[in-house]
């Protein structure tokens, strides 16, 4: 079996292009994950369970590409964290979008997350709308919180929702 590469030369297509930056599922999870607030790579590291080398690899293309950028958080020894920049924020719709299909077709006793408008404290919907005030939101404009689905896979909540 051949393994896909990272270059799709031949494909002038702005989905093949977005594949290249957030295409493989780890790169999607560390996006995932700071979303809801990781930031640091060994809190990456223990969300995630992935590889300290995978990870490094991860976050270090992340940066590359513009989708994260390292910030350092202490000076003595040097640490960095991790943060979303506008261009990683972009990517909240897609990542919003994987979640609600998961949830519809991996969780029939309920999401294990749902997001809820920081404002108003409604749920958001599919659309990304506020079901509560039907304000249409933004990243900022959310905060993620268990749910029911959390509960029946409590052990294997996130630990950013424990």
């Amino acid at each position: 079996m051949t393994m896909l590469g990272r270059q799709y030369d031949t494909q002038v297509c702005s989905i093949a292009r977005a594949l290249e930056v957030v295409g493989e599922r780890w790169s999607l999870l560390v996006i995932r994950d700071a979303f809801l607030g990781v930031r640091r790579f060994d809190d990456f590291q223990r969300s995630l369970g992935v590889a300290r080398n995978v990870l490094q690899s991860r976050l270090e293309r992340l940066v590359e590409e513009g989708i994260l950028e390292r910030r350092l958080y202490q000076e003595r020894p040097p640490r960095h964290e991790y943060r979303l920049t506008d261009r990683g924020v972009d990517l909240w719709p897609v990542i919003f979008a994987l979640m609600k299909w998961g949830d519809r077709h991996a969780y029939p006793d309920g999401p294990p997350v749902v997001a809820i408008h920081r404002g108003c404290g409604g749920e958001v919907d599919e659309h990304r709308i506020c079901r509560k005030c039907g304000c249409p939101l933004e990243a900022r404009d959310v905060q993620p919180r268990p749910g029911p689905g959390a509960r029946a896979n409590a052990a294997a909540l996130h630990p950013a929702l424990a």
